[in-house]
């Protein structure tokens, strides 16, 4: 294992490492710090607070992980940090630990691309196969769903939640919660339909594609209220059972909305 750890990093004795894990120049790994097999420690970053790490991620230079929450009501309780497998995490990305008010974990998924300057905030959720590009800024308490795509330099309010396989344009400003397979951008983000293009490279058939185009009509093109339009999307379920499942991914969502949904 003594190979694998560069001699000028630091790696507190009580940290639990995989002996194939690398850690580069410089480096330092915190006492309360797991990380699991075949994942890179790259040089000059610091990994601390209660951390997990999965198998086979890779840590670009200059990450800051597993550090304090920037909440003043954070008392140093002890939350924590867990990251899955196969995530890809680039120069000077931070996430931090989660705080007593929320469920007191910050949490990464699986298969996750996270590009440069990404700042993850406390309680963060977010589930597997996204691409989070430059400079996105998560507040505190966000989830985002399995396959989501946020352009660079875009801005998500705290407690929104952005749907699977969303599609987000650069530079966007999201401050209400973004429903499943929608595309759009803006300051403040606009929707301008459905991810057709995402959906069919994941293996949606036209057909399912289609369904969801016409419940993007019935949400945003009918002057509905959102339990309303959940309401009619519920219905189309029945006219179009082959996309039945993708159409309760989203009456599920709308359900559980409660910072509203974007519309403008």
């Amino acid at each position: 294992m003594a190979g694998r750890i560069h001699p000028t990093a630091i790696v507190a004795p009580e940290a639990e490492l995989a002996d194939d894990v690398t850690v580069g120049a410089y480096s330092i790994v915190g006492p309360g710090v797991r990380i699991g097999a075949g994942s890179q420690v790259g040089p000059h970053c610091i990994i601390d607070g209660q951390t997990t790490i999965g198998r086979d991620n890779v840590f670009y230079r200059f990450c800051s992980i597993g550090g304090m929450p920037q909440d003043k009501k954070y008392k140093g309780e002890p939350t924590r940090l867990e990251i899955g497998d196969g995530n890809m995490v680039r120069e000077y990305v931070t996430i931090n630990t989660g705080t007593a008010q929320d469920v007191g974990v910050t949490r990464v998924g699986d298969d996750n691309w996270i590009m440069a300057y990404v700042h993850i905030a406390h309680d963060c959720q977010i589930a597997s196969h996204t691409v989070i590009a430059n400079s996105v800024q998560l507040a505190g308490h966000i989830h985002i769903d399995d396959w989501a795509i946020l352009g660079g330099s875009s801005a998500v309010h705290q407690f929104v939640r952005i749907g699977a396989h969303c599609m987000i344009g650069g530079t966007s400003s999201i401050r209400q919660d973004i429903p499943p397979y929608v595309i759009g951008a803006g300051d403040p983000f606009r929707p301008v339909g459905i991810n057709s293009e995402g959906l069919s490279r994941r293996g949606y058939t036209p057909e399912t594609v289609s369904a969801l185009k016409e419940a993007y009509k019935i949400l945003y093109r009918r002057n509905l209220k959102v339990e309303e339009a959940a309401q009619q999307i519920a219905a189309l379920q029945a006219q179009r059972s082959e996309a039945s499942d993708a159409l309760q991914v989203l009456v599920d969502f709308l359900n559980a909305s409660t910072r509203g949904i974007a519309r403008a």
